[in-house]
């Protein structure tokens, strides 16, 4: 009986199968680091920008929407009825107060004056011829010459002559004034508007449309509405002084315009909630003009020792409001805040966090309490103590 041996038939393609084996292990004991593969993870460092929470003085302020408003407007019209003869302007202009804007036709009116001063000359020659008479008269009665009656009618025609003599100077004072209606003045400083009657037309007294518009606009009004809830905040500092406003068109670079709160209404508007408030600015440089809308904002007051952040830092979640602040060892902390208000790109923090302590502005859907962080370089990040 033949014996066979295994090791001679086998032998090769076992030693392959071993020598496989062993690779693949060795691969697979490489490929899995020490501790896990979920300890690289843990201690992995977040990258994120933070920002300093800062102490600084922060206007306490109310901003709405308002609209421009002429200090004052006055529609020129004609006061008697006559041709217009010259326009002495153009429209858009500034005016001063008692600048010839028109002329009317005067020859009427210069005839109807002379008319009257000559009907009191007449008069005035008849009362002192019947004032003569009235005194002879009565020098007569005395001697015993004259009647009574001639005295009683020569007496009472003198003073008929003389009230006939006052009504007189009434019509020649009355032709004056009418005179003086023929040239049109401006009544007060401001811009003229569109000319709505031009040179050699026939213009009637009082007429619906007016020659001309003149607006006032140094100074100016800027009026809006503010909630009837923030009214009694409004009179409070108002009664400790006068309110600054600042007032800017949304597309002017400029700097804002400022005024003062001169005006508050006396009743709140019933179907708005609102009551209507209106300040005065100087406008010198006429960055206003009437009947734009402005953004308003009201300094009530200033809050000297605000703590703010960023607003970028402020998160939403279920519980409310809150900031993820960083400790000294590079870990965050979920802190819960009270905001009292936002001002422009920052927000006043009432409570939750104090000064000098930093919290993350950006990078805070990655982060958990205790997370271990790194600061972001780059403009506006602030390295963490």
């Amino acid at each position: 009986m033949m014996s066979i041996r295994l090791s001679s038939v086998f032998g090769p393609a076992a030693v392959a199968a071993s020598l496989t084996a062993v690779a693949c292990s060795g691969e697979a004991l490489q490929s899995t680091p020490s501790g896990g593969g979920r300890g690289t993870a843990q201690t992995a460092a977040v990258p994120v920008a933070t920002a300093l929470v800062s102490q600084k003085a922060i206007p306490l302020e109310l901003d709405v929407i308002g609209s421009a408003e002429a200090f004052s407007t006055v529609s020129v019209r004609a006061q008697l009825t006559g041709e217009l003869t010259s326009v002495r302007f153009k429209e858009g202009d500034d005016v001063r107060k008692g600048q010839v804007l028109f002329t009317l036709d005067r020859r009427p009116l210069e005839s109807a004056l002379q008319q009257a001063r000559a009907n009191l000359q007449r008069d005035t020659a008849q009362a002192a011829n019947a004032k003569a008479q009235a005194q002879r008269y009565q020098d007569l009665a005395a001697r015993g010459i004259a009647t009574k009656e001639q005295v009683d009618t020569t007496t009472t025609a003198a003073a008929a002559l003389e009230a006939t003599l006052g009504a007189d100077q009434a019509a020649v004072e009355n032709a004056t004034v009418q005179l003086q209606y023929a040239t049109i003045s401006a009544p007060i400083s401001g811009r003229t508007g569109a000319l709505m009657v031009h040179e050699g037309n026939l213009v009637r007294a009082n007429d619906a449309t007016p020659l001309v518009v003149i607006n006032q606009v140094t100074p100016i009004y800027v009026s809006f509405g503010i909630p009837e809830s923030r009214l009694p905040d409004l009179k409070q500092y108002m009664a400790k002084g006068s309110v600054k406003v600042e007032a800017l068109a949304p597309n002017d670079t400029a700097p804002p315009s400022v005024g003062r709160i001169t005006f508050v209404d006396n009743a709140v508007d019933p179907t708005t909630g609102t009551i209507r408030i209106k300040g005065t600015f100087p406008n010198e440089t006429r960055h206003l003009w009437p009947g734009q809308f402005v953004n308003v904002a009201v300094t009530l007051t200033t809050d000297l020792h605000a703590i703010v952040v960023p607003t970028t830092a402020v998160q939403t979640g279920q519980q409310g409001q809150y900031v993820f602040v960083v400790k000294p060892d590079q870990t965050v902390e979920l802190r819960s805040i009270t905001v009292a208000r936002a001002v422009d790109n920052e927000t006043v923090i009432q409570q939750g966090v104090k000064a000098g302590e930093t919290v993350v502005t950006d990078g805070q859907l990655r982060l958990t309490p205790g997370t271990r962080i790194s600061v972001k370089s780059g403009p506006g990040t602030k390295v963490a103590p």
